[in-house]
């Protein structure tokens, strides 16, 4: 296994960060099925790591969906429909009463690229609101992906190239009768990818609940997997909107690690594909312009990590009862680096007394690759509520 450090050169201890809007978690309380998704004690991966507590936030179980990406996906739907419209729709309850009041709109459509759990969410919207979804995805994405997007009803167009690729496509399908939820922005698109970070919002806030209930003392590191920067950005935005704050440690690919190289560079820079890790839901080559300035100013260490690492923490993880694709052990990976590092460990605040919260950002998605890896179905492996 290997690994690239970098202390991020970029970091600005005086950046303030916009808290997000509170009406975001006020709006996922009305999706179906909503409930916090779980934190998980870890002790065995602690004590490997020679930390106090590991708390594992399992992302891989959100209203219906194995992955976070619905929280940003329906809230940026909803205002990007609100925007469309001129105004907000009649006084609604649930997802079934909005899409009533938003059947006048038909036939209309929402379009993504995706790498897998952002499209899947739109489609997911699309289909509960009566809409079409047109999703766009690299090739080489794999087929049980694909087929779950398909299974929302989605019309799955593979592209030739990468997910750059696929973003590229998907921005020509916006007109009257389509909009266009992406998680990452270019010019003349941004405020679409703004309020996908804002979703994300509704994750942070469960974690500071989740650990006042515990007893336990706030995190002192937090380690978010990145992919353009969105998920990273709403990690910012929550723990930079005042003085203080933990570590905050991103986790990417070595072949795909867009954010690390540009801070590196002083700059945003493209990181060349084609991008072939396991980990696809990271496999990005440029950061999202809407997410950098944060990112860039907010995020103390960037790791990059290459697929052994991310199989060795999906094993570590299925031990611990947390069924976490590829994408999703991505962040105990980088951890695992990080903590390995002698000086990293001691300038990122891993010592003996450190609490750490690790994102689990996906469950199995392709579940033939997680038996590969694993040696076990994810139902063997239980859940973080078994």
């Amino acid at each position: 296994m290997s690994a690239r450090i970098v202390a991020n050169p970029l970091r600005d201890a005086a950046f303030r960060a916009e808290p997000a809007d509170q009406d975001v978690a006020a709006f996922h309380r009305r999706m179906p099925g909503y409930a916090p998704t779980p934190l998980v004690d870890a002790p065995a991966i602690a004590g490997a790591l020679g930390v106090a507590r590991v708390l594992v936030k399992a992302e891989t179980e959100r209203l219906g969906l194995p992955s976070f990406k619905i929280l940003g996906a329906s809230w940026a739907t909803y205002r990007a429909l609100c925007d469309h419209r001129g105004a907000e729709p009649e006084p609604w309850s649930d997802l079934d009463e909005l899409a009533e009041r938003l059947a006048p709109m038909r036939p209309f459509a929402l379009a993504a690229a995706t790498d897998g759990n952002h499209g899947r969410a739109v489609a997911h919207m699309a289909r509960r609101l009566g809409f079409a979804a047109r999703i766009f995805v690299p090739e080489g994405t794999a087929t049980a992906r694909v087929e779950a997007i398909e299974g929302e009803g989605a019309t799955v167009t593979v592209v030739d190239g990468d997910y750059d690729d696929a973003v590229a496509r998907s921005a020509g399908e916006a007109g009257e009768r389509c909009l266009v939820i992406s998680d990452t922005s270019w010019p003349g698109y941004d405020v679409t990818p703004r309020r996908v970070i804002e979703g994300y919002s509704t994750i942070f806030a469960e974690i500071d609940a989740q650990v006042a209930g515990l007893g336990v003392a706030a995190p002192g590191v937090v380690v978010v997997p990145v992919g353009v920067g969105a998920f990273m950005a709403a990690a910012v935005a929550h723990h930079r909107s005042g003085a203080g704050g933990p570590v905050l440690v991103g986790v990417e690919p070595t072949s795909a690690n867009c954010v690390q190289a540009s801070v590196e560079a002083g700059q945003p820079v493209v990181v060349p594909g084609p991008h072939r890790s396991i980990m696809a839901g990271l496999n990005c080559g440029t950061p999202s312009p809407v997410a950098w300035p944060a990112v860039a100013a907010g995020v103390d260490w960037f790791v990059a990590v290459d697929d052994d690492a991310a199989e060795t923490a999906m094993r570590d993880l299925a031990a611990a009862g947390v069924v976490a694709g590829e994408t999703g052990a991505a962040a105990l990976a980088g951890l695992g680096a990080l903590a390995a590092d002698v000086e990293a460990r001691r300038a990122g605040g891993l010592g003996a007394d450190a609490t750490v919260v690790v994102m689990v950002s996906e469950g199995a998605t392709d579940p033939a690759n997680y038996r590969r890896i694993v040696g076990r179905d994810p139902a063997e492996v239980g859940g973080p509520d078994r």
